[in-house]
């Protein structure tokens, strides 16, 4: 056995599991399992720890390597779990040597079980080209940004990756390119702040201009997304690009995190409701059949049943597809978990309120796409998505195929229709 990577989590964890599996495996490191963890919630953690525990009974030789959000943050803890073999920084698991140390530690028998660095000293980061990333998947993500500048008061995020960095545009363009020669139909620009991108770098390019330069010089991709962003720190460029290139797909994700002002203001947001609001009609106005997804969470500390409406009408004032909605969850360390708590049972239940009404809002949007045609991006022999994300019941097709769908209907979680020709 080789590297087996576990991974709990964003996306950008997803892509940097993949140099992880690269960077151990070429350190010579075998029977080897590491757990790439989350610390945005409490459970997430959870989940980290009951897999480690769950591995370690189903495969007692393994050595067991825990890095992420969380072995950043609560590196103690795992590293005082019996299963636990070694725990790596979030910034060292990006790099050869800790997994070169790694191996060495485990041949030489140390006794020394955490790597772990000040993630805050990080002030650069290096571009990662994976060639291995392909695995056959037609959608890859590359990563142009790290860490987060800002301190909102539930997020523990910022200690897990540092502050802000990015990849320098000539090197992420590269990057784009060569994914697309290598016959990828679709990237996603991936980061922990996206809409900061570029504030370290000479002249301070924003996400806006990086777009257009990948556009502009990589004219053979079919397909760019982005993932989630900070509304207020949306640039006009961005905006620009969204109303002019179609290659930008029409679909975007909003840290928009609650409906209401006063809690807005207690999570150290810097935009208000009536800022979500306005910005989501500007899209609109820019691309009329943009689709919209939004973090939101429910029951942040000292927020009433009338504060929770206001996040609950959000879905509808800023008409969101896709709402991923997040119970909160007390972290240790943050602001946050010093202010009066709501009740678990009434974060579950506004939590569930909420998720009903992002499938209803779903519900909504598959319905209104009947009779439309859209390019599809097959993913699967069974599923492709939609310009807007929107998944697609594929009857075996060919992955990375992109084709036209004339949209007949629904089946409540995807699109049915018939697939033309390949674009």
């Amino acid at each position: 056995m080789g590297v087996d990577v576990v991974t709990f989590g964003c996306r950008l964890n997803a892509f940097e599991s993949e140099v992880i599996r690269r960077e151990a495996e070429q350190a010579g490191l075998t029977e080897t399992i590491v757990i790439n963890s989350c610390a945005v919630t409490n459970e997430a953690v959870a989940q980290a720890r009951q897999s480690i525990r769950k591995l370690k009974r189903e495969r007692p030789e393994a050595r067991i390597v825990v890095t992420g959000c969380a072995a950043q943050t609560q590196s103690q803890m795992f590293a005082d779990m019996a299963e636990v073999d070694r725990v790596v920084g979030n910034d060292e698991k990006m790099h050869g040597a800790a997994w070169q140390a790694t191996r060495a530690a485990f041949d030489l028998g140390g006794s020394e079980k955490v790597a772990v660095a000040d993630i805050m000293a990080v002030t650069e980061m290096a571009p990662h080209l994976l060639d291995g990333f392909e695995r056959g998947l037609p959608r890859v993500f590359v990563q142009v940004q790290n860490g987060c500048d800002h301190r909102c008061t539930f997020c523990i995020i910022p200690y897990g990756r540092g502050n802000s960095r990015s990849v320098p545009m000539g090197a992420v363009v590269d990057q784009v390119r060569a994914l697309v020669e290598r016959g990828h139909a679709e990237i996603v620009l991936t980061g922990v702040d996206l809409t900061s991108y570029g504030a370290d770098l000479p002249g301070a390019p924003k996400l806006g201009q990086l777009t257009r330069q990948i556009l502009r010089h990589v004219p053979e991709l079919k397909r760019l997304r982005i993932s989630s962003i900070d509304s207020i720190e949306a640039d006009r460029d961005l905006l620009d690009v969204i109303a002019d290139d179609a290659r930008l797909m029409p679909h975007l994700h909003l840290s928009l995190q609650s409906g209401d002002d006063m809690i807005l203001k207690r999570m150290k947001r810097r935009h208000s409701r009536q800022d979500a609001i306005d910005f989501c009609a500007q899209l609109r106005r820019l691309r009329p059949d943009i689709a919209l997804g939004a973090d939101i969470i429910a029951g942040f500390p000292t927020e009433s049943e009338e504060m929770f409406a206001r996040s609950l009408d959000l879905v509808e004032q800023c008409d969101l597809t896709f709402l991923h909605v997040f119970p909160y969850s007390k972290r240790p360390g943050t602001p946050a978990a010093r202010m009066p708590q709501v009740a678990g049972g009434a974060i579950k239940e506004r939590a569930k309120r909420l998720r009903a009404a992002g499938e209803a809002a779903l519900q909504r949007r598959l319905a209104a796409e009947i009779g439309a045609t859209r390019e599809v991006l097959i993913e699967s022999s069974r599923q492709g998505r939609t310009e807007h994300f929107l998944p697609v019941a594929i009857n075996d097709d060919v992955p990375g195929t992109v084709r036209r769908l004339a949209v007949t209907g629904h089946d409540g979680a995807r699109l049915i229709g018939a697939c033309g020709d390949a674009i």
